[in-house]
């Protein structure tokens, strides 16, 4: 017979005894095997029982000892997964993933810590995106190129420099140093501790019965995870592919710097490399189709880092429609539309920065009825489950954000699904994105016309950082706070953030709209003076007092 965990918020405890009582009204019901209350303070008890052991049983139980009770959750541990292992006695694994990422990675060691038996199969490099082409190097040259910048070389500013005083040579193999270093770290180490995870090198086709394919083996599970992750996308441009254009992927190990580079594309890899390249020395020139700059944030935003990026000696166009791309010799140039007229651009380079294409080519998903969308990204339900029951998706294979952690926690909620079935949906709601600038972009909730969108009644308020006293005494107010908020109700629904440091201050604003808070319950918190996440507090005070007449400390 299964077996099932029932936790309980429980109301009415005041000290130790209280516990213990509701403890023994517990364990005094038949089939309860154990009971554990973590602490009076914790209103929250928990109880081990048989299937047949009805949940009003338990509430009876801690009524009748002085205390209220009801169920928070139920999980059940006879699985679906355990319930075909039963009939099922040529399975090779309980849940076999597909892909070596951090979406892949958090999913293994899921389904290794609930006791099954796993594989996770990968080909090529393991680490995914993130550790190898993505966040991880990105991030360490845009680090090296605003040291760089800061000290002193500006290439646009009236400050001579040359690329030649930069050794590129060294930034990128420190950068791929760095790589390895945390891919041996955070990957393979880090296999080596789950020794039950067995690792098959290769890349994985679906059979029409449903087994996975591997060279000439094949494998077969009573639950699958794809987590093969996406990689740079090439739209059908006439002339693209003949040009050899840059990816973000190959920009980063090229020998050479070029003196000149076209961007396609305007919102975070264009944005984040563009101002890196240009801080290195490189002419950079941005070509956006949208109106504007990262067209899915606030306006504001869009506007205000367009005129940072352009005093940093960056071009940008935008509203430009790529027609085609020719090259001759070194040469590239790109033949656009732009207010009418046809223009042509030339550079050494063109680096794509349009969007991610997920890996689903080569997996045969036809043949086990699992279905794309129009951006052949796996169509998934709120528990990462596909279109076949027994296979789940998680991170940029599917149309979930393309952030890692997104991918991890996807990872580990498909495996927790697939195995337990189908008890927790993923909660995006309250979602914190941030964009490698400087200023950095952060963001969480909803924009302005979002909400307005979605029926709220909407007041929101932009505070420029010159009210800041952090951005004051650092000597940079290029930025603002916007928070947008419900007028009726005072809960905040979103808070995007222009400044440096914003992508430290974001996670004030996540916990603010994940939990549902109020402005008044930032304006009655007490922030540390001189600290950027001080500007959350005064964006929350602007709405009710003008912030020119508040004291140095935000009361």
């Amino acid at each position: 017979m299964g077996k099932q965990i029932i936790e309980l918020d429980v109301r009415g405890m005041t000290c130790s005894s209280c516990a213990v009582h509701v403890k023994k009204a517990l364990l005094s019901v038949p089939g309860v095997e154990k009971a554990d209350v973590p602490g009076w303070e914790s209103g929250k008890a928990t109880a081990v029982t048989q299937h047949e052991v009805d949940v009003k049983t338990l509430s009876n139980a801690i009524a009748a000892a002085g205390y209220q009770a009801s169920v928070k959750s139920i999980q059940n541990l006879e699985t679906p997964a355990e319930s075909e292992l039963a009939a099922q006695k040529n399975v090779d694994f309980d849940l076999l993933v597909i892909g070596g990422g951090s979406g892949g990675f958090a999913a293994a060691i899921k389904g290794e810590e609930m006791g099954y038996r796993v594989g996770i199969i990968n080909g090529g490099i393991v680490g995914g995106t993130c550790v190898n082409v993505g966040c991880v190097p990105s991030k360490t040259l845009i680090r090296a190129a605003e040291a760089w910048h800061n000290a002193g070389h500006h290439p646009f500013s009236g400050v001579e420099t040359t690329q030649a005083s930069l050794d590129w040579s060294k930034v990128r193999d420190q950068k791929d140093d760095l790589v390895k270093d945390l891919r041996q770290k955070k990957y393979v180490d880090v296999l080596e501790a789950y020794p039950n995870i067995k690792l098959i090198t290769g890349y994985a086709t679906f059979d029409a019965d449903s087994s996975v394919r591997v060279g000439d083996k094949s494998f077969r599970a009573s639950r699958y995870v794809i987590a093969t992750g996406a990689q740079p996308r090439i739209l059908p441009i006439p002339g693209l592919a003949e040009a050899q254009p840059l990816t973000s992927t190959t920009l980063m190990d090229l020998e050479v710097l070029p003196k000149s580079l076209i961007i396609l594309g305007g919102r975070a890899v264009a944005l984040e490399l563009g101002q890196t390249m240009a801080r290195l020395g490189v002419k950079v020139l941005i070509l956006q189709r949208s109106a504007r700059l990262v067209p899915d944030h606030e306006p504001e935003i869009g506007r205000a880092i367009q005129e940072y990026l352009e005093q940093e000696g960056i071009t940008i166009l935008t509203g430009v429609q790529v027609e085609r791309v020719s090259r001759e010799g070194e040469t590239r140039t790109v033949h656009a539309r732009l207010m009418g007229q046809t223009r042509a651009f030339s550079a050494d380079q063109i680096l794509v920065a349009l969007g991610r294409q997920p890996n689903t080519n080569g997996l045969g998903l036809d043949q086990v009825g699992v279905k794309l969308d129009d951006n052949v990204a796996i169509i998934i339900n709120e528990y990462q489950q596909t279109t076949n029951p027994i296979i789940y998706a998680s991170g940029d294979v599917t149309p979930n954000p393309d952030y890692v952690y997104v991918a991890a926690a996807s990872g580990s909620l498909a495996a927790t699904n697939a195995l337990n079935g189908n008890q927790q949906p993923f909660d995006l709601a309250a979602l914190p994105g941030v964009i490698f600038t400087n200023p950095q972009i952060a963001t969480v909730g909803l924009t302005e016309a979002q909400a307005k969108h979605q029926g709220y009644q909407v007041k929101a308020n932009v505070l420029p950082l010159e009210y800041v006293p952090r951005a004051l005494a650092a000597r940079d107010t290029r930025g603002f706070i916007k928070m947008v908020a419900d007028e009726t109700s005072g809960r905040i629904l979103g808070v995007h953030v222009l400044a440096a440091e914003a992508g430290e201050v974001i996670q004030t604003a996540t916990l603010a709209v994940k939990f549902g808070l109020k402005i008044s319950d930032l304006t009655e918190t007490l922030f540390p003076y001189l600290t950027q996440v001080e500007g959350i507090k005064l964006a929350a005070l602007s709405f009710s007092k003008d912030v020119e007449k508040l004291s140095c400390c935000a009361v």
